[in-house]
Formats: C-alpha cells, structure tokens, sequence
C-alpha cells in the first residue's frame, strides 16, 4: 500500500513497467539471492468484519495485516493449492540482523 514503503505495482508483470527501467540492480549484482517484494493488496470489509478480525488479530498479537495473511495461508493450504515455494511466514517479534 502506498505509505508502508513500497510502491504500487503497475500490475503488468513486464519488465521495467514499474518505472524501474529493466536494470540489473545493485542487488542482482552481489552473490546473495534478491528477496521476492511483498504485494500489497486493497481490502475493502465490511466494518463489523474489520472489528472482528481486528478483536481475533488482538487475541494472537497479531496485526489485522498478519491475520488476514495467515488467514488467506491455511485456506489456500485446506484446498490444496498453497505454492510448494512459499516463504513461511516471519516469525514474530524483531526481524533478525542482516550480516
């Protein structure tokens, strides 16, 4: 979303259509792997949807955001079509240094 650091992706999934011209970054130049960008996604609940998913994120110390994540996981997992290649989910708390 925009605001949370990331910027909105134009949706076209063609190379440089984000305005990033198609160039080799710095990080595609160093040994270590590119971490895959996260996707933002608008929402729209209805409110009395909202304060119980917010209530329910609450109970788990959870954000709304990481619920609805986890949510959306075991759903995808129940029908079977959750990526072999997913990323688990961080866990919680502080992510850890980088080296």
């Amino acid at each position: 979303m925009p605001g949370d650091g990331e910027r909105p992706s134009s949706g076209t999934g063609a190379p440089g259509a984000d305005g990033d011209g198609g160039t080799v970054g710095e990080e595609e130049r160093t040994a270590r792997p590119r971490k895959a960008q996260r996707k933002s996604v608008l929402l729209r609940l209805d409110p009395a949807v909202h304060d119980a998913l917010a209530r329910w994120a609450g109970d788990d110390l959870r954000s709304v955001n990481a619920q609805v994540e986890m949510l959306l996981r075991r759903a995808l997992s129940d029908a079977g079509r959750l990526p072999r290649d997913v990323a688990p989910v961080r866990r919680p708390g502080r992510p850890p240094r980088e080296p």
